[in-house]
Order: structure tokens, then C-alpha cells, then sequence
């Protein structure tokens, strides 16, 4: 059968026909997110959980209180979500950062996009798609977040040199239209479509997708 061909507009359209509606995360608090966003690295989000209701106990997610909490107390209570060593240097220094701007997520927020996400990448054990991930959902930036689903989904469109994260990020060019809450849309839907049907070829062949071809742009 003969693909038909979508740019990425299309394609968020049909992904918005046919996709759930619901949030991609469970709380409207940018700090719950941002731990969540270290948290998740490398294991799963009931694991998170976890850790989650741990440090919200402890916290209330107040960066100051959970700045404040000694190494050895901040690795018990993330310990649910693995790799609690290297994860709770990480959130230590995500918070240490934060606190150069006073906490003032709004004050983040004015930095430009470029600028923002080399400081990101420098705080150890931030990597490309958890900076992306804060700059779209905490700091209201516009971004593609090319993780793994997304490699996968858009190898299975026809998108040729899929090879990282950088690669795919760097040919996928998001519509100059786009709004924060498009690319926060398109990132769960791409992770929920993943999760549903890009496990195996049979769910493949079940996905509403499979009869389509995406066309990409190589950035000049």
C-alpha cells in the first residue's frame, strides 16, 4: 500500500484526532516536575512515584527544604527510583542552580532558549532530553524532544539517519506556528503512541499511523 505523505503539522493533527487529551503530568507544581524529570531517568514512572510521595512528605517540594535535606536523607527517599546516588547529585545541583536566580522560575523563564539550555546541559547528569524536557514544560520554551520513542516513531515514517538524539533533533524542524503547548502535546503523544504501538510489528501494524510517511526537513 502506497504511504501517505505528512509534514509534521499533519501529523500532529492526526495524532490530535486520534490521542487522549489527558496531561502529561499529574501536578501543575514546576518543581514536582523538574525532580520527576531527573527521577525518571532510566526506570519507569510507578518507581517515581515513589519517590515522588517520598519527597512530598519531606518537602512539599519546597526547593529550599528539599535543598536543605543532607545527601544521605535525600538519597533514602529517592532510593525507589534506582541510580539514587548519581540522581540525588543531580537534583542537588539542578536546585544549586536554581538558587543563582533565586528560586525565580519566572526570572529562568526570560532567558533565551539557546543560553538556557547550555546552562542546563552544564549542571552534571543533565542530558539533552532532560534539558529539553524542563525547557518545554517548566521554562515554556518551544522544542522537539527527539528521546527514544520518538527515534522509533519517526525511523517507522521513513525519516532517514535516525542515529541520536542530536541527529534527529537537528532535522526535525518544529512549524514556526508552534506554541509551548503543541510541543508539550506532541511529546506525550509520541510517548503514548510508542508505549501502545511501537512495542512489536503487530502493534505497529495497529497503529493509525503505519500507512504514513513523514516529510522532514534537513536543516540547512
Amino acid at each position: 500500500m502506497k504511504k501517505r505523505i505528512v509534514n509534521l503539522e499533519e501529523l500532529y493533527t492526526k495524532m490530535e484526532q486520534q490521542m487522549s487529551e489527558r496531561r502529561w503530568w499529574d501536578t501543575d507544581d514546576p518543581w514536582e516536575i523538574m525532580i520527576g524529570a531527573i527521577l525518571v531517568q532510566n526506570t519507569n514512572w510507578k518507581n517515581v512515584d515513589y519517590s515522588l510521595v517520598n519527597l512530598k512528605e519531606a518537602t512539599d517540594f519546597e526547593p529550599r527544604f528539599m535543598l536543605g535535606l543532607d545527601l544521605a536523607d535525600l538519597q533514602r527517599l529517592i532510593r525507589p527510583s534506582g541510580f539514587y546516588k548519581n540522581k540525588s547529585q543531580t537534583i542537588q545541583a539542578l536546585l544549586q542552580w536554581t538558587e543563582t536566580y533565586g528560586f525565580d522560575l519566572e526570572r529562568i523563564k526570560q532567558k533565551k532558549q539557546e543560553i538556557l539550555r547550555e546552562e542546563l546541559l552544564a549542571i552534571k547528569g543533565v542530558g539533552f532530553e532532560t534539558a529539553d524536557v524542563l525547557l518545554v514544560f517548566i521554562f515554556e520554551k518551544i522544542a522537539f524532544i527527539a528521546d527514544r520513542y520518538a527515534q522509533r516513531l519517526f525511523q517507522r515514517l521513513g525519516v532517514e539517519q535516525v542515529l541520536n538524539y542530536q541527529k534527529l533533533q537537528s532535522i526535525i524542524l518544529l512549524p514556526e506556528s508552534f506554541t509551548t503547548s503543541q510541543a508539550q502535546k506532541l511529546h506525550g503523544w509520541i510517548v503514548e503512541y510508542g508505549q501502545l504501538y511501537l512495542r512489536n510489528e503487530v502493534t505497529w501494524a495497529n497503529g493509525f499511523l503505519k500507512d504514513f510517511q513523514l516529510k522532514w526537513t534537513v536543516e540547512k
